[in-house]
């Protein structure tokens, strides 16, 4: 289930404070080589706590 655009537009990652990207059941940092964490979406709810996230690769 997509996010509302509006709330995508204010999220940003907590590790670098770079916007984030929906990409399947995730929202990844586009804050390039030096974050690019991937945060779980569960059940409509982004998870934003950089111990969840996963790195990229």
């Amino acid at each position: 289930m997509p996010l509302e655009a509006g709330l995508l537009e204010i999220l940003a990652c907590p590790a670098c404070h770079s916007p984030l990207r929906e990409e399947a059941e995730e929202l990844v940092c586009t804050g390039g080589t030096e974050c690019g964490l991937a945060y779980p979406v569960r059940d409509g709810i982004p998870v934003l706590l950089v111990d969840e996230a996963r790195r990229p690769g």
